[in-house]
């Protein structure tokens, strides 16, 4: 049976699990191909290139947004203490009350680019995607059923935890566009590289959330966010004193949904390793996922 290990030291999120999964032997071509997919082609463009974290050579995967007025990378980056810890939450907007959020998000990218943007003045242009949008785009697609179980499930994790934070049914949980393409990637994504890599079971490490202080749309919050705490709920959780946020909602719902048991390295035949690379760099610590593929012995 081909097992796949989250090492997760340094947190999970969705671009770091797609980088591992890309740096462990999935296709960047096959995950192009399958995610045209959805009809969401015309909105961006994915980007893989490598970068050296702490001395350890990893894949980093960006989704580029298209329709934004900067045109700049806007992921579900974990690493980043002012980010608002993941997209699915922060674009969050409960319209069962017939009104809608104005945002202001403060991005920043220890990449070397700094980007602050207003949604505010613009926010009525953006259409919104409900959970069941979502849900309808992934069920409509010519994906294989078994990517298809994998997205709706980890997407209905999400859901309902945004559902039972803001007190609104899951199906009026409604997503910014722009964190709903970047969640929506990250999933079907994982989803699609998984079957591709012929994954049978998943298991993983205690998951560490980080430490710490992050600023979100409704004030400032204790690390891990309300979402992400949701989400981990029956997961174990490890200590950090890492003072940043190093699990989001999508990495933290992938070890929920995915996992079948939480565990030091198992006994496995290693045949291939991966990491994928998050944002921020730390002093002393590789922010890098890393997942292990081998037979269980």
């Amino acid at each position: 049976m081909k097992m796949l290990y989250l090492d997760c030291f340094s947190g999970i999120s969705g671009d770091m699990t797609i980088g591992a999964l890309l740096d462990a032997g999935g296709s960047f071509s096959h995950l192009q191909n399958e995610l045209q997919k959805l009809p969401l082609a015309d909105e961006y463009e994915l980007n893989v290139y490598k970068v050296v974290k702490n001395g350890i050579t990893s894949t980093k995967f960006d989704v580029v947004l298209k329709n934004e007025e900067h045109g700049h990378s806007h992921h579900d980056h974990p690493e980043q203490d002012a980010h608002e810890h993941g997209h699915s939450h922060k674009h969050i907007h409960e319209h069962h009350h017939g009104h809608s959020h104005e945002h202001h998000h403060g991005h920043s990218h220890d990449e070397g680019h700094h980007h602050h943007h207003e949604h505010s003045h613009h926010d009525h242009s953006h259409h919104h995607r409900s959970y069941r949008d979502i849900v309808n785009m992934i069920q409509e697609a010519d994906l294989s059923e078994d990517v298809k179980d994998m997205a709706l499930k980890i997407f209905k994790k999400i859901g309902e935890a945004e559902g039972h934070i803001h007190g609104v049914p899951l199906e009026d949980v409604h997503f910014h566009e722009v964190g709903a393409v970047d969640s929506i990637i990250d999933i079907v994504g994982t989803a699609i590289l998984l079957e591709e890599l012929e994954i049978d079971e998943i298991k993983s490490a205690a998951v560490p959330t980080g430490s710490g202080k992050i600023h979100i749309d409704h004030g400032v919050y204790p690390v891990p966010a309300p979402a992400t705490l949701e989400i981990l709920r029956g997961v174990p959780i490890a200590q950090s004193d890492l003072k940043a946020e190093l699990t989001t909602p999508t990495g933290a719902a992938f070890a929920a949904v995915l996992a079948k048991e939480f565990c030091d390295m198992p006994s496995m035949k290693v045949m291939k390793v991966g990491y994928g690379a998050g944002t921020k760099t730390f002093p002393n610590h590789p922010n890098v996922l890393r997942v292990i593929i081998g037979e269980e012995a």
